[in-house]
């Protein structure tokens, strides 16, 4: 009996009233109920013969109870347009929501606190003001030597003591020190002080109260250490020979760990840019040229970058640079000889002539100044003119360069501009420098067809020039010109000269060309940049004026499809009012 009770019984009236949740099913049947029942009651109210009867009765009461295999029964017709009744059921629907809401508010509220529930005796001791910190847990980085102050500041301590401790060594309580660190005192209250902080230092300082809940404070310390740093080896010196592998490598420290780099003095002892980062630097294919004292610096923002110096020395056999390798003298006068030696170990040095060692005399000197050695000639005579050459030698090699003292006039250098002022004629300067007179010169012109794709020389025009008669005692230079005539007007060319005096010809000068001018314009193509560029300026600005040709001709066809486009709008319609008509019709 007591099963079908229940199962008859609405379901409304099946739900606990007393949490939140039944109470929102309470008002959502209480709103809901009567119009369902109204809703219902309609198709059950025709006359029968039986309705007085008892039976009845009770089949007609039944018919009034709210249940939910009666809900389900109902056809959905019946609610469809009843909008009062959907209007409740909303309303009812967001109270059961939000009652609901609260609830799970309020345990996720009682989850999240930190603090344990209190029992009725902890809560009647604590009924008083409760301890409160007014300063607030930070990290502090200080640089190691100096003095930081960790604050703690709490009101209503009452009988509590105050503890500061790290880790688990307690370091004061109230105002007695334990730790015996005399860096370490308390400052203005229960402010912690230390003093010449020192890399051990870092870590986390709790300031604690010591009631029942045990609140505390925390202040991270990082202690920041300039950096340092050591070459190794230690000695700071390398060597390695030409050609093969060296790693040069350094170690830095400090808090933050500290960047390295690398860079290599040059001779005035500065520093260049950089050539490597990272605390070692490999160096491929070693050359001569990379010897030298090379910089490892650490920096990581806390006081100053530091350095160390680590020299590398390139083992490699005598390598010989020459000054000049052909010497211009002439009997009576002084030449200098001069090589320039480079070479890890120190090389010697020894001289030839012709393949015959060199002994110092009076008039023959050798000298040693660094890596440049010189053999002075003083008093020249014929047979000093030749082939020379300084030899290198140390343990890993031996190097020979050759050079050529000549009484032969030296080669012609071109004084000439580059472009011509006549438009048929060139005039050609040149200087010789020799020693005795000359007795020839030789002049050699040519046409060049070029353009921007190939260049034609055409044959070389030969003319030999008689230099005048030059006395003793004048300089050696020789200058001499020679107007070239004849020429096609803004043709390019290119000339050589050669000389010749009693001890022969002398190398044929490099190359010089020259364009003659044109017969429309007779001045440099610099000038005539100028003039472009001024009548370019003028051409723009010409054209400039009559850019309001092309904004009017848009402004035309714009207003055109403006006009297209309201055309067809209207036109549309029209065609919408007649199809109108005729469907009416």
């Amino acid at each position: 009996m007591r099963s079908q009770r229940t199962a008859d019984t609405p379901f409304a009236a099946r739900i606990d009233s007393s949490t939140p949740l039944a109470a929102s099913h309470l008002v959502v049947s209480s709103l809901v109920l009567p119009s369902a029942m109204t809703a219902s009651a309609a198709p059950t109210t025709s006359p029968s013969p039986s309705s007085s009867s008892p039976s009845s009765s009770s089949s007609s009461s039944s018919s009034f109870t709210f249940t939910s295999s009666t809900l389900s029964r109902r056809p959905y017709s019946a609610f469809r347009m009843n909008c009062p009744i959907l209007i409740v059921i909303s309303l009812g629907c967001i109270l059961h929501a939000s009652l609901l809401w609260s609830g799970v508010a309020a345990a996720i509220s009682n989850r999240g606190t930190n603090t344990r529930p209190m029992s009725t005796s902890q809560t009647s001791s604590m009924s008083g003001p409760q301890p409160r910190f007014l300063s607030r847990g930070h990290t502090y980085r200080a640089v190691v030597g100096d003095t930081l102050l960790l604050p703690c500041q709490v009101e209503n301590l009452g009988n509590f003591v105050l503890l500061w401790r790290r880790g688990s060594n307690v370091l004061t309580a109230s105002n007695i020190m334990v730790t015996r660190d005399e860096r370490i005192r308390l400052i203005d209250g229960y402010n912690l002080e230390i003093s010449d902080l020192e890399p051990q230092d870092a870590g986390d300082y709790v300031c604690q109260i010591s009631d029942k809940i045990n609140r505390d404070q925390v202040h991270t310390v990082e202690i920041l250490v300039p950096p340092s740093v050591r070459a190794i080896p230690t000695s700071g010196q390398l060597q390695a020979r030409k050609g093969g592998p060296i790693t040069l490598e350094c170690k830095g420290s400090g808090n933050p760990v500290p960047s390295i780099y690398w860079t290599k003095k040059s001779g005035a002892g500065k520093s260049t840019a950089r050539i490597g980062d990272g605390p070692i630097l490999t160096l491929e294919k070693l050359e001569r040229q990379q010897a030298g004292v090379y910089q490892c610096t650490a920096d990581n923002g806390v006081g100053e970058p530091v350095t160390v110096d680590m020299r590398l020395d390139v083992l490699y056999p005598p390598d010989i640079q020459v000054e000049k390798s052909w010497i211009h003298s002439g009997e009576g006068f002084e030449a200098k000889l001069v090589c320039i030696v480079y070479a890890d170990p120190v090389a010697t040095v020894s001289w030839y002539q012709n393949s015959f060692p060199i002994q110092t005399t009076d008039r023959r000197i050798m000298a040693t100044r660094g890596n440049r050695h010189t053999l002075t000639i003083r008093h020249i005579q014929q047979e000093d003119f030749g082939n020379y050459s300084c030899v290198a030698e140390n343990s890993l090699g031996r190097s020979r360069k050759y050079m050529e003292l000549s009484g032969r006039p030296g080669p012609a250098e071109f004084y000439s501009p580059k472009w011509g002022r006549s438009s048929d004629s060139y005039n050609l300067t040149w200087k010789i420098d020799s020693y005795p007179p000359l007795e020839e010169v030789r002049l050699l012109y040519r046409r060049v067809l070029m353009n921007d794709t190939f260049q034609q020389p055409g044959r070389w025009h030969d003319f030999i020039l008689t230099p005048e008669h030059r006395p003793a005692s004048e300089p050696l230079t020789h200058i001499m010109s020679y107007t070239i005539k004849n020429l096609h007007p803004g043709a390019y060319y290119e000339a050589i000269v050669q000389a010749k005096n009693r001890y022969g010809w002398n190398e044929v000068s490099d190359i010089f060309q020259f364009i003659v001018a044109s017969n429309t314009m007779d001045i440099p193509p610099e000038d005539a940049e100028v003039v472009a560029s001024s009548k370019s300026r003028s051409n723009s600005a010409a054209i400039g004026s009559t850019h309001f040709a092309p904004h009017a001709h848009s402004r035309t066809i714009a207003w055109s499809a403006l006009f297209t486009i309201a055309a067809s709008c209207l036109l549309q319609r029209r065609l919408r009012q007649r199809e109108s008509s005729l469907n009416v019709g």
